[in-house]
Parts: C-alpha cells; structure tokens; sequence
C-alpha cells in the first residue's frame, strides 16, 4: 500500500513536476486532485507523453488536461475484488476512496496479488546441497546414500531405534498394518477426528475401521471412548488387530493412558504422528511410543520432502520386513523372485536429500510454527468468540497448524472463512470426523459421552494460516481481518 500523499497533484502542477512525482512514487501514475483533496483522475506516462504530443510543453501546467475518468474502488473493498477490477482493466494501480472522494491509499497489484496460503514449504540452504550430490553421483533412482543417511538421521533425531523412508505417511500406515497381521474382517480402532489418509489403509487390508473420539483436553483420541470400544469388543471376542492413535495438528494424544488400555488387552498401536514431528509427550518424542510410528513429509508438513513418509520402530525386524515388502518383495537372487505380493512404497534418493536438509532445521520450524500461534493467540486476545486447540501440561506441540474453534460454530466459521477469502487468506474448517464421512457412514463410532466431542470441534472449528515462512506483516494482515470478521 502507497500513501496517496506523495502521488498527489493539482492542476496547478506543470508536466515536468508531475513526470517527476511519477518518477519518485514508483508506481508509474500520479493523482490528479482538486482543491478539496477529492481525486479526479489517474495520471500516467502515457497520459503525459500523450498531452505533450499535443502541443502541451513541459512547463505547461494540468488544468488543461481532460478530466477522464479514473478506476477506483471504495474504503473497505476486499483485495480479491481489488484484484478482479485490474485484471479486468488490464491496470496495475487502483485508487481506494473515501465517500468523499479522497483518496485513502493506492493499492498496487504486485503487492496485494499474493495470497497467504495455510501452510507452504519452507526451503532452507542445505536442501540444494544433498540434492546436489545426488545428481552429481547419479543416484536418482530411488534409494541411495540419501535415504540411508535420512533415515539414520531421523531416527536419531525422535530417539528411535530404526526407520524406513517412504514414498508417503499413507504407504507408512498400510506397512505398519500388515506388519501387524491386519487382513479380511479384522477391526483396526482409530482415531475419527482425522484425515483420510489415516483411515483408508484399514480397508486396504479387508479390515473393518471403528472410530473413536477425541477429547477436549488434547482434540486426540479419548481414552474413556476407547476403554468403552474395547470393553465391547471383548464382550463380542473380537478385539481390535490394532489402534491407530492420531496425533492431530502437531500435538501428542495421552499415550500414556491409550498404551495402557491397549497393553492390557495385548493390542498393538500405530502412532499416527503424520502432523506430529517435532512434537513431544512428557519429553519423549511424538512418533515413538507405539509399536510403529508414521511421520509425513507432504508439501504442507513442518518439514517437507515434496512427498514422503517414514516408518519407525524399535523392532529391527519389523522395519527391514518394511523395507523389504516396500521394494516390491524382491527375493535376494540374481533374477526378479518374489514370493509374495510387494509394493513400490520406497522414497527417492532426491527427495531424501531434501528431507535430510529440512531435518536440519526442524527445530527453528517448531519455534516459528509455535510463534504463529502466540501472536494470533495475543493478538485476538480480545475476541471472545474463539477458542484456541489446547495444549495439555503433558504435551509440547508444534502447532503445525493454529487451530480453534469459535463459538458461533458452523455459520461463523463459513463466514469467517469466506471473508479471509476475500482478503486472499486461505483457511479451512478442521478435519471433518471420520464417522461423518459417507464412506464410513456404517461404520461404529465410540464416545465418551452423548454429545461427540469431535463433532463440535468440526462444526466451529478453522485452521488459521501457519506456515513457518510467514512474515510479521502478513500474521498483523490475518489478526487484523479475523478481528473485522468476528468483530
């Protein structure tokens, strides 16, 4: 935004003064005004090259010029519609006016024509050096000395013994599941304020998906849901084959309470922590309390490698009967064997120089994530109709993504979301449950209580842009229009 102040002319003005007014405001136009201060047109290069190439001189002043009507919009017009009228026009300027006709300020294209997105990559300096070095070796293939180094450093960085880099967290969870001997008719429980990804490995397998809420303390998996799920399937003698724990927008569930209700009927947990790296529970990174654990590095995740996934685990032989089963189930001979059914599941040795670069930096990503939230957190103290995800004494979270959700509920989320829109803010409603989906509409759903927890965090919740890469400007840009929205 330009103060029109410095853009401003009368026609008084002679052509020279207002070339060199054009010249020092940077935007190519200058504003002719009259004695009020009210605009009364654009004034550009071409308009003035045109008044000189009819007769005018450059000591001639403006009064002469044609008053043409000049393209602008009033005080409190959105970006994107700021946005449309130039594209339009085909101008890269627009005016913003008071009733009065004063000139407020000038908006420039190049400057409001960027969108803050909800969570993009954030490159570092390292990424270009590993990636570098594959193509300097030639390892573009997938596997390599990348993904080996990525995985040692990555396990060594959650304190876990082993880990498998893959194509995506998705391919991960589908591991872990027939790792764990998940096939036809078996239950895998899950959590259902989620998403999908996390769920569509359990019919992959044949296997039947049983939702469990969260609870208010963490928005995770509640462990009263699930004692009652696992109270019931013991009656049924049919316990769950495993549980599938989700760590939901960087923040760690109550492992403690969930592995001792799973240990005490001998179930298995896979620790969805996809949002998750980075995050820690009573100290203890989030990720390795489970039997298995996933991490993702899609394009949207606190470290990124384009696409990606991990497996971890404690268990030697699980992890290399991972890698084994990821690389089509390839016997060791000297021709194509296999003897069961494989996958192509294994990262590239490209993408995981990317991901051991991002590594590096996870922590300073953490420390912005968190940031983003403290200061949307301060800075909309003094709205009341938010409330913020909690983070629980047991849990240091990410805030992978700034999360709350307001007490208007779906109506005020809408609007809230549409007007960001406007603004060229993006922002989405949280995960919709799993047991609202139509997919999964047979599907048992356990809660705690009557009303489901997760249903009420969907219908007013919203995740706020949060990446790591954002400046202090545009966090001030958010805080100022949620506040106008909600006001």
């Amino acid at each position: 935004m330009v103060d029109p102040k410095s853009l401003s002319v009368t026609s008084l003005a002679t052509v020279r003064e207002t070339m060199a007014v054009i010249d020092l405001g940077g935007l190519g136009l200058a504003l002719l005004v009259d004695q009020e201060g009210r605009l009364v047109r654009t004034i550009t290069d071409g308009d003035l090259r045109r008044f000189l190439m009819g007769n005018a001189s450059l000591n001639d002043c403006l009064d002469t010029l044609d008053n043409q009507k000049p393209w602008t919009l009033p005080v409190g017009t959105t970006r994107r519609s700021a946005v449309d009228l130039m594209r339009e026009k085909a101008i890269n300027c627009v005016p913003i006016v008071d009733e009065q006709g004063r000139v407020t300020e000038v908006w420039r294209q190049s400057d409001i024509d960027m969108p803050i997105l909800l969570s993009t990559p954030h490159i570092g300096d390292e990424e270009r050096t590993f990636v570098a070095s594959a193509f300097d070796t030639n390892w573009i293939a997938p596997l390599g000395p990348n993904v080996d180094a990525f995985e040692t450093d990555l396990a060594s960085k959650v304190g876990i013994g082993h880990a498998a880099a893959l194509s995506s967290g998705t391919a991960a969870i589908h591991l872990a599941l027939i790792l764990l001997g998940v096939g036809s008719g078996d239950q895998v429980f899950c959590s259902s304020l989620t998403f999908a990804a996390s769920a569509n490995p359990i019919v992959y397998q044949g296997a039947e998906p049983v939702f469990i809420d969260s609870d208010e303390k963490s928005w995770n998996m509640c462990p009263t849901a699930l004692e009652r799920a696992l109270a019931v399937s013991r009656r049924e003698n049919r316990l769950p084959k495993a549980v599938i724990v989700v760590n939901l927008y960087g923040q760690s569930a109550d492992m403690d309470a969930i592995l001792d209700l799973c240990n005490a009927h001998g179930v298995p947990v896979v620790e969805d922590a996809a949002e998750s790296l980075g995050a820690t529970y009573k100290g203890k990174a989030s990720g390795t309390f489970g039997r298995l654990g996933i991490y993702s590095f899609n394009g949207n995740k606190i470290i990124t490698t384009s696409g990606g996934g991990m497996l971890v685990s404690d268990d030697a032989d699980l992890i290399a009967r991972a890698r084994f089963l990821s690389t089509q189930a390839r016997e060791p001979a000297p021709w194509y064997e296999h003897k069961e059914i494989g996958f192509n599941y294994r990262m590239s040795n490209i993408l995981a120089g990317v991901g051991r670069g991002q590594l590096a930096v996870l922590d300073d990503r953490v420390r912005s994530r968190r940031h983003v939230f403290e200061r949307y957190r301060d800075g909309l103290s003094n709205v009341g109709a938010i409330q913020w995800m909690p983070e629980p004494d047991w849990s240091n979270s990410t805030r992978w993504l700034s999360a709350c959700v307001l007490e208007t509920g779906a109506r005020g989320r809408d609007k809230l979301i549409s007007d960001l829109a406007a603004d060229m803010i993006e922002a989405r409603p949280v995960w919709k449950p799993m047991h609202l989906q139509p997919v999964f509409a047979n599907n048992r759903f356990y809660t705690a209580a009557n009303t489901p927890v997760s249903n009420r965090l969907f219908e007013g919740g919203i995740c706020l842009p949060s990446g790591s890469n954002m400046s202090e400007e545009q966090i001030d840009r958010i805080i100022e229009a949620v506040s106008t929205s909600l006001a």
